[in-house]
């Protein structure tokens, strides 16, 4: 659209000489683009709407961000929009192919996954790397955005903001959440203070679980020991736990079961306090990185999944394989690098955690499966973060017209 003729319903002429900047928030769709209409230069925000009636269903009339929008593109012009000072904004009206309508009415519609997979394919593979390139970098300011919000939520406290994504990673994706909650029911400086004593700080990670009942398993004299540490840290700190209806154990092999994971937090925040500092004293050195992440169980965890005598498994080795380091280092590691990097103007950490990415393999799990399905292969870490947010972010929430792939779709069949 930019630079070709158009005119308003009124029959000015118009065109499009800066489109501006795509919001991908709360508020107009464009901010500061430039138009001329009929020799006029306008410098403002646009709004885009498949229905001009749509303006009144979305509630633009009563919200104020929208009163400097300078122009209004509809594919139906069914009425005219006015701002609240009862100004006539111009409204332009775009005709396209019906080919386009029947394509955007399928992108957007909830039949199946990925609605753009059998066009994936013509895709050239100079667009598919650039939008690919930009999904990492996205995925990864998605990822320190909420580290900055953990910031905000700690009074600027790196560490609890560290324990948080930590504890979220820890969960592996089926138990993030409720490893998140556990995390934020929990008071460092409570932690702080039983740092040598693991079964204080076992008791305190798996009674704010809600894992604790003193009436359970009475011949296993650890979980007891730890009911009894929990009853009393309870009381001091005033703590409650979370519900232990949170944890999640469907389609889960025991081994994978929250239990051991716990454990490994608390024998991370023992041994690890610190652990933000580390992190970046590394400049995100991978060789540098995975030592910190290896945590070891005590002998108790060696052969269990759970409490009580009848939890018993084979032997499992007391810290995380290499792979599942290699996820948080994905994570943890990368995400808090970049976060950091932003907050305090580092331009080369912010080239370090994407390195890091672009050095670790890619992740193995059903989203990448699927794309490399549809001849999108992940050869790093860096990619499959990508592919990841490109599912979740674009595909499965419908914002076909904010994904590259999808706009480059609807402009082929818009003959632009």
């Amino acid at each position: 659209m930019l630079g070709l003729p158009f005119q308003l319903e009124t029959g000015e002429k118009v065109r499009v000489i800066d489109p501006g900047v795509l919001n991908r928030d709360a508020g107009p769709d464009f901010f500061n683009a430039k138009v001329k209409i009929e020799g006029r230069v306008w410098v403002g925000n646009v709004e885009i709407h498949m229905k001009a009636s749509d303006w009144h269903r979305h509630g633009h009339d009563s919200d104020p961000a929208y009163d400097n929008v300078i122009l209004h593109v509809v594919a139906v012009s069914d009425t005219r929009i006015r701002r609240a000072d009862n100004t006539e904004i111009p409204q332009m009206r775009v005709l396209l192919p019906e080919n386009f309508y029947r394509t955007f009415a399928y992108l957007t519609s909830a039949n199946c996954e990925i609605r753009c997979a059998a066009r994936l394919r013509n895709v050239d593979e100079l667009r598919r790397a650039d939008w690919i390139e930009t999904l990492t970098v996205e995925r990864l300011q998605c990822k320190a955005a909420r580290i900055e919000q953990a910031l905000r939520n700690s009074h600027g406290d790196w560490n609890a903001a560290c324990f948080l994504t930590l504890a979220r990673a820890l969960g592996f994706g089926l138990n993030g959440i409720p490893f998140e909650m556990l995390a934020q029911s929990i008071d460092l400086n409570h932690l702080r203070r039983h740092s040598d004593n693991i079964i204080q700080m076992e008791a305190i990670f798996f009674g704010q679980a809600g894992m604790l009942d003193p009436t359970l398993y009475p011949d296993d004299r650890r979980y007891q020991l730890m009911c009894r540490e929990y009853k009393f840290l309870a009381r001091k700190y005033s703590m409650h736990p979370i519900p232990a209806a949170s944890w999640k154990f469907a389609r889960t092999r025991p081994q994978n079961f929250p239990y051991r994971r716990i454990a490994l937090l608390a024998k991370a925040m023992a041994d690890t306090p610190d652990l933000l500092q580390r992190i970046v004293r590394t400049g995100g050195d991978e060789d540098m990185l995975r030592p910190l992440f290896r945590w070891e169980v005590d002998a108790y965890w060696s052969r269990r999944f759970s409490f009580g005598p009848d939890c018993q498994t084979e032997a499992n080795p007391p810290s995380l394989s290499e792979p599942s380091i290699s996820v948080l280092l994905i994570n943890v590691a990368a995400p808090l690098l970049y976060a950091y990097a932003l907050l305090h103007c580092d331009h080369d950490m912010k080239e370090s955690a994407l390195s890091l990415l672009t050095g670790l393999p890619p992740e193995r799990n059903a989203i990448v499966r699927n794309w490399q399905q549809l001849g999108f292969s992940a050869k790093d870490a860096a990619a499959s973060q990508a592919l990841i947010h490109l599912r979740k972010e674009y595909c499965d929430r419908h914002e076909c017209m904010r994904c590259r792939f999808g706009h480059l779709i609807l402009r082929q069949e818009a003959g632009f």
